[in-house]
C-alpha cells in the first residue's frame, strides 16, 4: 500500500495524485476522485496533443493478441452530460464501438473501467460520482448495445438517483429511480405522485443470476414507508417475469406495487398482480417462472 499525502490545489496536481495511486495499488478508475471539469480538460488537451503526435507513436493492447493504433482518426468526444465529456478510442473498422477511455492521464479497457479494487463496492451501492455516472452511461449506452442497435435507454439526466449493481469487483447492472415529487419532465409542470421503478438493466453475461429480483426487492424495501409504488410502463417479458417471482415470494407488495404511466394519477395505474392473474386465466399460464432472471429494461417514459 502506498499512501499520498498531498494538497491538491490544481487539476494538474490532482490528476498528478489519481495517477500515483493508481500505479501503487493497482485500482481502477472508479476508485480514483474524478473531477469532472478536469476530465473535459484534459480529454480536450489529449485531442490537442494528438494533432501534433505522428499516427504511429502510440497503441493500445487489446489483448495479448490483438492492439489498436491510436490516431486522429478513431479517437473521438463522448458526450456524458452536456458539460462533461470523455476521448474515446474506437475500433477502426468499427466506429460504433468503444474498447477504450481515456482516464487519469492513460487509456483503460471498458472492461477496466467497470471494474473496481473496492472493498465496499458490493451489491446494490448509490451512485455518487462522475466516474459511476460513467459505469452507468457505458452500460446502458455502449456495452450492452449491439452493433447497429439503438440504445437501450435514453440518456439518463446528470442527477437522476440511480443504483449500481456490483458484484465480485465487477459492475454487472443498475436500476433507476423517480422519486416521488420529482418533474416528469420540463415542460409540462408534472410531477411524480409515487416512487417509480424506471429503468433496470443486467448485463447480457450476468442474467439468470437474481439479480433484477434483487434489484426489484432492494426498491421496494428502500420505500417501506410509501404505500404505493411504480415500476414504469411498458414493462418487458422478462421484467414481468421478475415481478411474478418477487410477487410469489412477497404476497405484502401484492396490492403496492403497479405499473404507471406518468406521474402516475390513479388512472394511470395498473395492479401488477392482478395483470398477472388475468393473463394466467386468458392464457391457461399457471407455469412458475422463478428462474427467469432475462431482466432487460423497463422502459423509459
Amino acid at each position: 500500500m502506498c499512501f499520498v499525502f498531498v494538497t491538491i490545489v490544481t487539476a494538474e496536481v490532482f490528476y498528478c495524485v489519481c495517477f500515483v495511486c493508481l500505479l501503487c495499488d493497482h485500482m481502477f478508475p472508479v476508485d480514483v476522485p474524478l473531477d469532472a471539469a478536469a476530465l473535459t480538460s484534459a480529454s480536450q488537451c489529449y485531442f490537442a496533443s494528438l494533432k501534433s503526435t505522428p499516427t504511429d507513436a502510440e497503441w493500445f493492447e487489446l489483448s495479448q493478441m490483438s492492439k489498436v493504433k491510436i490516431s486522429s482518426n478513431n479517437v473521438r468526444s463522448l458526450q456524458l452530460f452536456e458539460d462533461v465529456s470523455v476521448a474515446t478510442l474506437h475500433l477502426p473498422d468499427d466506429p460504433q464501438q468503444v474498447v477504450a477511455l481515456y482516464l487519469h492521464e492513460k487509456w483503460w479497457s471498458v472492461d477496466d473501467v467497470l471494474r473496481t479494487s473496492s472493498e465496499w463496492r458490493r451489491g446494490l451501492v448509490s451512485v455518487q460520482s462522475i466516474a459511476e455516472r460513467l459505469i452507468v452511461f457505458l452500460l446502458s449506452q455502449v456495452v450492452e448495445r449491439c452493433f447497429q442497435e439503438e440504445a437501450l435507454f435514453l440518456l439518463h439526466p446528470r442527477t437522476e438517483r440511480l443504483k449500481l449493481l456490483w458484484s465480485e469487483g465487477e459492475a454487472v447492472g443498475f436500476y433507476s429511480v423517480k422519486h416521488k415529487g420529482v418533474l416528469c419532465d420540463d415542460w409540462s409542470g408534472r410531477c411524480y405522485l409515487l416512487p417509480v421503478l424506471d429503468t433496470v438493466l443486467v448485463r447480457r453475461s450476468r442474467r439468470r443470476r437474481g439479480f433484477g429480483l434483487k434489484m426489484l426487492q432492494d426498491f421496494c424495501s428502500s420505500f417501506a414507508t410509501e404505500e404505493f409504488v411504480g415500476l414504469s410502463t411498458p414493462l418487458s417479458v422478462s421484467m414481468l417475469a421478475v415481478c411474478r417471482t418477487f410477487l410469489q415470494q412477497h404476497h405484502e407488495h401484492r396490492e403496492r406495487l403497479y405499473e404507471v404511466e406518468a406521474p402516475g394519477a390513479w388512472s394511470q395505474r395498473r395492479n401488477i398482480w392482478l395483470n398477472i392473474q388475468l393473463r394466467d386465466s386468458s392464457t391457461g399460464d399457471t407455469e412458475d417462472t422463478r428462474d427467469t432472471e432475462d431482466t432487460r429494461d423497463t422502459e423509459d417514459t
